[in-house]
Order: C-alpha cells, then sequence, then structure tokens
C-alpha cells in the first residue's frame, strides 16, 4: 500500500476534524455502516445516491485540509471528479490510516481512496482495486547531517519511524531497520527532526511535497527507489463488487482520457501522476 504511509504543507499533526462540506465529515461521527444503508455499492451507484469514501485527512498532498478547513488533496479530488462522472454524492469519512481497512471490511466505508496499492497477499484476498489513478515509489528521508543512508542496503540496524500497518513499515523491518511505531507521516518526520527515528520510509510524492513546502525542516532525501518500483493506486473495495469497480474503473479511465487526472496531477505535484 502506497501509504501508503504524511505531509506536506500538514496544517496539524493530528487528525483534523470537520463538519459536512459537500459530504465530509469528521473521524468519529456517527453515521451508518455503508452495508446497512439502502442496496448494494452498485446499487447506489446505478440509482446516483451517496458513496462512503474512508480517507486520512492528514495526508498531504493526498488527502489533507486546506488553510480553510477544507477537505482536499490528490486523492480527494480524484474522488469527486468520478463522483461527479457516475452521479453519485460522496461522504467522506476520515479516520486513522490503521483503522482504515479494518472500517471498510467492517462495512463502514463503501470505498478507500488513500493512496493503496494492495501489494500483500493478505489484503488481495480480502479487497480488490479500481483502475490506478496515481503511481509512485518509495522514499527515504533523513537529518540533513546524516549521511549515512546512500543504497537501501545501508537502512540495516537504523531507526526507522513507520506506521506498523504500512507497506513502508513492512518494508523497513525486510531491509533490517528498527521500527519505531507512528501513527502517520507527521509523526514520522517530527520524529526523524528530533533524532528520535535515523530516517522514515514514505511515498516519493508526499515527501517531496513535504520537503519542498518546508524548506526549513531540516531534512534531506536519502534514498529514492527507481520506476521499476513504481506501484499504482486506486480505489479500494471489499470483494464482491467486481460491476461497482468496473464502472468506478471506466470513470478514472474517463479522466485519464479528457485529461483531468493530468490537471489534478499537475495541480498538487507539478506533473502528471497518472502515468508511470
Amino acid at each position: 500500500m502506497l501509504k501508503k504511509i504524511m505531509l506536506g504543507g500538514i496544517a496539524a499533526l493530528a487528525l483534523a476534524a470537520c463538519g459536512n462540506e459537500g459530504g465530509n465529515s469528521a473521524a468519529g461521527s456517527a453515521s451508518a455502516p455503508a452495508q446497512e444503508q439502502a442496496g448494494s455499492l452498485l446499487d447506489r451507484i446505478n440509482n446516483q445516491g451517496t458513496i462512503i469514501v474512508g480517507t486520512e485527512g492528514t495526508y498531504a498532498p493526498f488527502t489533507y485540509h486546506d488553510d480553510a478547513g477544507k477537505l482536499t488533496g490528490y486523492d480527494v479530488e480524484v474522488t469527486r471528479a468520478v463522483a461527479e462522472k457516475l452521479g453519485v454524492k460522496v461522504d467522506f469519512k476520515e479516520t486513522q490510516w490503521d483503522a482504515m481497512l479494518a472500517g471498510l471490511k467492517a462495512g463502514r466505508f463503501d470505498l478507500v481512496a488513500n493512496q493503496v496499492s494492495l501489494t500483500t497477499p493478505e489484503r488481495q484476498a480480502t479487497f480488490d482495486k479500481s483502475a490506478e489513478y496515481s503511481y509512485s515509489g518509495p522514499m527515504a528521508v533523513n537529518r540533513k547531517e546524516d549521511d549515512r543512508i546512500k543504497t537501501l542496503a545501508d537502512v540495516k540496524g537504523l531507526s526507522s519511524a513507520q506506521s506498523l500497518s504500512s507497506n513502508y513499515g513492512e518494508m523497513a523491518e525486510k531491509a533490517g531497520a528498527k521500527i519505531v511505531p507512528v501513527d502517520g507521516m507527521a509523526q514520522a518526520l517530527a520524529l526523524v527532526q528530533q533524532s528520535r527515528a535515523d530516517f522514515t520510509f514514505n511515498d516519493s510524492l508526499a515527501l517531496l511535497d513535504y520537503l519542498k513546502k518546508t524548506p526549513d525542516s531540516g531534512l534531506k532525501t536519502a534514498w529514492t527507489a527507481g520506476a521499476d518500483q513504481k506501484l499504482g493506486s486506486g480505489f479500494i473495495a471489499n470483494k464482491g463488487n467486481d460491476e461497482a469497480l468496473a464502472k468506478i474503473s471506466g470513470a478514472v479511465e474517463e479522466l485519464r482520457a479528457d485529461g483531468t487526472l493530468k490537471q489534478l496531477g499537475e495541480q498538487f505535484f507539478g506533473e502528471d501522476v497518472s502515468v508511470k
């Protein structure tokens, strides 16, 4: 999962709470599970109803709150564009990363939009993914004065601030790093700045966005994966939603063809991230 696991213009280090804004709602707010609402996900799409989408809200530039408090970001705006293509409304539910897929499995969300790539067999056995709307790869950042990391092998024995259930936590463990558990990217970067962790792995786009927007962070790029390691992220749904995902994938491909994905990529990253 590309968290897929986060900052880059993050306005707060804690989960933001917001009222309903075009279908936004705060984490922990009361709502009926998606599976208890009228009909299936396919029914709600066909009947132009409301779909519930789980996202973090603290993972810039993919899902975060702008200076006015509005939920935005690449994944959020792609979701809104897909919803417009399908003629449905979207209700975003913000939650911590570690609880997101569990919430999807439990039926609290119809979809997850949070830079998920479904890389593990366990997740692939439980969830399905739509057509991919972005591609990126892993990157490591550390303190500017620390020159110990030049290759992936150099992280062995170093401490890495990571969310335990993320792809990047798995990557750090596999590379032989010692894991310092965190809730998300914002906390991970803070621990590296404070010398409480040596480095952190995360998505290259999120980290580059952060480094660009906070040039005085004291952090730098330590290592970046090659192009052959790029993964694609899409909307994630529980197994058994093939027809609904086909419609969602069709909308994603329409947005790729009409230039919407390119435009959103340039808006948030300065380049089209919907192609490898």
